[in-house]
């Protein structure tokens, strides 16, 4: 049997992004497996308007190769887009561009396999043995001596809707169902984020015509623009993080929930475009919505014979209860990474830390051989870096320098002109002394 260098598990945008810049490295042999029949990126959020919240350069591989065949602009060069995307003026491809950018690659690139899904591994004493279920029914096996998980997240449903009975959706499903959804009298928009204020401006527009009441709650105190200023863009630099990697692991939790802002917000035109919507509308009379900050989902009921969901409410700075009757209900409550069901057969191999999560080393191995890779998988330890589409090439070209064991392409050191935690040439080196 054929023994590769590596496996990847999994086709999103960071292995995908692995398979165009291992392409052209000479002595380095990867297959990379992936369960759907062709690359998909949350296709249930295409919204025709949705943009990226990163700049173009973020695309697969250039910010580790700007001259790479596979970048944004060679898309758009072989395409015939590239002048309507300069004359556009923007920096932010729209999200189905992007999209379509990512299946181009998808079928150029070497070594990708579309509808393979791997459900079990084994380590045979020398390298990893892959069982991969086809689609069209029989397995395939695959051998390699290191593996790359880029399974990706699983929509969040929080505690108090798990196990909901009626026709509450996740965002992720959110176009697949918006028929249905714009039937009912009424709509509840649980979340904060990017996905909440895409949903809740596309239904906006169309509460006009299809006479539905429509309510946003988020348990934030506000609805938080993503910050995007320079220095702050800073905190993905390497520099940041190995500072976070450093860290106790209960100071960064605690961090991480601090600078959600910082990652997990509304762009501030998604927020000023919701404005003015919402100001055009009333121009003609009052518009039957209502935004809801501060507000908390702890429980909820379907009733099936009113077909209504009964949600229970906390105003978070208030501590006071609120009730809430809706017939369509979509959480917006985001993504979580998991543990996929293979890990068990290989699991004495793997780290793990006190909550069960991956314990992820500097250079993204998991194991104790460190073999093992992961893609998206380390917020906890890295910090907001692991879900940034910018950072992608970035840490490819990390998991690349230790499977060749050479710097294929250039790691930038220090990039920052802050700097992070205490600098050496300021530290104290003499005790301060107590009086008293």
């Amino acid at each position: 049997m054929r023994t590769y260098d590596f496996a990847a598990i999994g086709l999103g945008p960071f292995n995908l992004g692995l398979a165009c810049l291992t392409e052209p490295v000479d002595g380095l042999d990867g297959i990379f497996l992936e369960s759907r029949d062709d690359f998909s990126w949350h296709p249930g959020m295409m919204l025709p308007e949705a943009t990226l919240q990163v700049p173009f350069m973020a695309d697969l591989v250039t910010m580790a190769d700007p001259t790479s065949r596979y970048s944004f602009l060679a898309y758009l060069k072989e395409t015939g887009r590239l002048y309507p995307f300069y004359i556009r003026e923007s920096f932010y491809p729209l999200r189905a561009e992007y999209d379509a950018y990512c299946r181009w690659a998808a079928h150029r690139v070497e070594g990708v396999r579309f509808g393979r899904h791997v459900d079990r591994v084994e380590h045979d004493g020398e390298a990893y043995v892959l069982t991969a279920r086809l689609r069209g029914g029989g397995t395939e096996t695959y051998r390699a001596r290191r593996l790359v998980l880029g399974t990706g997240t699983r929509p969040h449903v929080p505690a108090a809707a798990e196990g909901l009975d009626g026709p509450v959706l996740h965002s992720a499903d959110y176009l697949d169902r918006k028929a249905s959804l714009q039937a009912s009298r009424s709509i509840t928009i649980v979340g904060s984020g990017q996905s909440a204020a895409e949903i809740y401006l596309d239904l906006l527009e169309d509460i006009d015509t299809c006479g539905y009441q429509l309510v946003w709650a988020t348990r934030s105190p506000r609805f938080f623009p993503m910050e995007y200023t320079k220095l702050t863009l800073e905190m993905t630099s390497p520099e940041y993080t190995g500072h976070f990697q450093g860290l106790p692991a209960d100071t960064r939790d605690t961090l991480l929930q601090e600078q959600k802002g910082l990652y997990k917000g509304i762009s501030g035109d998604l927020v000023d475009t919701i404005y003015d919507t919402l100001y055009r509308k009333r121009v003609h009379g009052e518009v039957p919505t209502r935004l809801l900050t501060s507000t908390e989902l702890v429980d909820a009921s379907w009733d099936q014979a009113t077909r209504r969901y009964a949600l229970g409410m906390r105003h978070t700075e208030l501590d006071e209860p609120l009730d809430l009757q809706t017939e369509g209900l979509v959480l917006a409550t985001g993504y979580r990474p998991h543990v996929p069901a293979f890990i068990e057969t290989i699991a004495d191999r793997i780290r793990f830390d006190e909550r069960g999560r991956y314990d992820v080393a500097a250079g993204y191995t998991i194991d104790h051989e460190e073999q093992i890779y992961v893609q998206n998988a380390e917020e906890h330890t890295h910090g907001l870096i692991a879900p940034d589409l910018g950072m992608g090439a970035y840490r490819n070209s990390i998991i690349l320098r230790a499977m060749t064991g050479r710097e294929v392409y250039p790691l930038e050191q220090r990039i920052a002109f802050q700097e992070f935690g205490v600098p050496p040439d300021l530290a104290r080196r003499t005790p301060v002394e107590v009086i008293g």
